[in-house]
Formats: structure tokens, sequence, C-alpha cells
């Protein structure tokens, strides 16, 4: 069974950061796709970043030139590097992975989410 575990998330001060971590443990044959998406309340959940490997990013325009997304070298880790944080990056950060399970098997998996609050 694969399982996508979160950490990182906290309480900052605008201006400050945080990095997000997600590790996938499991029966992980191999990774396509690891992103970062954020839902705040009220708010439909969105895309934040992702990479596809071997290694190309996306970002949302809101984000660019201020968070990062890399993998470890086993891309089975997905990191998120925050900076400069905004109030308005307050949200439930979730991760997420396309992961090959088995020959031919693949799916979608989410971590189950971590909080950050950025105050004013």
């Amino acid at each position: 069974q694969v399982q996508l575990v979160e950490s990182g998330g906290g309480s900052v001060q605008a201006g400050g950061s945080l990095r997000l971590s997600c590790a996938a443990s499991g029966s992980v044959f191999g990774i396509n796709v690891m992103g970062w998406y954020r839902q705040a309340p009220g708010k439909q959940r969105e895309l934040v970043a992702t990479i596809t490997y071997p290694g190309s990013t996306n970002y949302a325009d809101s984000v660019k030139g201020r968070f990062t997304i890399s993998t470890n070298n086993a891309w089975n880790t997905v990191y998120l590097q925050m900076n400069s944080l905004k109030p308005e990056d307050t949200a439930v950060y979730y991760c997420n992975a396309d992961i090959v399970y088995g020959p031919g098997s693949k799916s979608d998996y989410w971590g189950q989410g971590t909080q950050v609050t950025v105050s004013s």
C-alpha cells in the first residue's frame, strides 16, 4: 500500500519561510509527477507547483519566484521551499503524486494535508 506522509507545516509571520516535505512509502515502483496543492477556507483546492520526472517544474503565478519545488535523488520525496510568505498563502497544503505501484499499474495519491498559517 502506498502512502504519502507530509511534514513541515506551521505558523510563520509574513515574509518568513517554511519548507514542506512529502515522502512516499510502500509499494512504489516509480513516480512520474509530484506536486503540491493548497486549499484555503471556503475556496477550492488549487495547484501550487508540480515537478515531472526527470525535473521539469510548473508553478502557479501567485507563487512564482517565491516557492521552489524539488525532489530527492531517489525521487520518492518532494519538497516545497516557501519564501517571502504572505497571509494569502495560508491554507492546508496537500502533497500529490502519480505513482506506479506495479507492472502497468499506477494511481493518483494524496497526502493527509499540512496546515500553513501566515500572519501579518
